[in-house]
């Protein structure tokens, strides 16, 4: 089996869809490269998210966005692409394996394979395998919950299906890799919203239990730093007894419900949940710069 070192830090960041995870992906990259680390963000898909906050596209290479940032888009045929050609020691003799109706239909729908490309990719460098990514840290906008589990599974399904030979052994090392803590770091981003924390128990139980992880549980968008429950319930109380609109008593009433579930959801999280607080600003640079900032505890602990 390959080497592991740790001499590549690893942060997968996901959470339900809609909760903010690729504003907190960039956050993440942008106070990591902001204490003069080497970094890279990376989205997964065929579109990018980030594209209109620097306003340009990316592609599989990364490219520098801010001093000691890149940004760069994977999508799993281009990782199963650039692995085959660093083994192959061709380039050209890859691309004729995807040019190929057989094998590009197998790739489509072999089970796994598309989550097992990236997360070969995501892993090579700590394994010492493929071509070198000479980031100190990796920064992925990994998938939402549900699919963010089967891209941790696919290694550990490959790995029991092959059972031996330079497959199963690449499987098996990158799920060690995975599993690593002085090498990978999960963050789930949630919301104070029954959904999403659903979502978020029961993938930190399952990283907790099966896959021997500790989560960093990241509660977006909390009203808690701009209003007290407290304060709010008493100032209630005093508009009751004025001759104030309806409408001010139904905004006040409005915000002791959000506080209140805030507070309930945030009780049935893991202790040391991380909260950032509610940003008023459309998706941007300087949104993520904003987020940057709050995340500065996270990232040193």
């Amino acid at each position: 089996m390959s080497e592991i070192t740790a001499n590549q830090k690893l942060h997968l960041v996901t959470g339900k869809g809609g909760v903010g995870k690729s504003t907190v992906a960039a956050g993440l990259a942008l106070n990591l490269s902001q204490k003069g680390e080497k970094t890279l963000l990376v989205e997964l898909g065929e579109r990018s998210f980030y594209s209109s906050a620097w306003g340009q596209e990316f592609g599989f290479e990364p490219t520098s966005v801010e001093p000691n940032l890149w940004v760069a888009r994977w999508q799993a045929e281009d990782c199963l692409k650039e692995y085959l050609g660093h083994l192959l020691k061709v380039s050209k003799i890859a691309e004729l394996f995807f040019e190929n109706r057989v094998m590009k239909a197998l790739v489509n729908s072999a089970p796994a394979l598309k989550e097992l490309a990236i997360a070969g990719k995501l892993t090579s460098r700590p394994r010492k395998v493929g071509p070198p990514l000479g980031f100190e840290h990796i920064v992925l906008d990994a998938y939402s919950t549900g699919h963010f589990r089967a891209l941790l599974n696919a290694p550990i399904g490959m790995a029991e299906a092959v059972g031996f030979g330079p497959m199963g052994e690449q499987s098996r090392g990158i799920t060690d890799t995975l599993k690593r803590r002085d090498i990978t770091k999960i963050y789930v981003v949630t919301l104070p919203e029954e959904l999403p924390v659903k979502e978020t128990l029961e993938l930190d139980d399952y990283l907790t239990n099966q896959y021997g992880q500790e989560t960093c549980v990241i509660m977006n968008k909390s009203l808690h730093g701009d209003f007290q429950l407290d304060e709010v319930k008493i100032l209630s109380e005093e508009v009751v007894k004025t001759e104030a609109p309806g409408s001010s008593r139904k905004y006040l009433e409005y915000l002791e419900t959000r506080l209140t579930d805030e507070r309930d959801f945030r009780n049935q999280l893991p202790e040391g949940v991380h909260t950032l607080e509610h940003q008023y600003k459309p998706t941007s640079k300087d949104l993520y710069l904003k987020v940057a900032e709050s995340l500065s505890e996270v990232v040193d602990a």
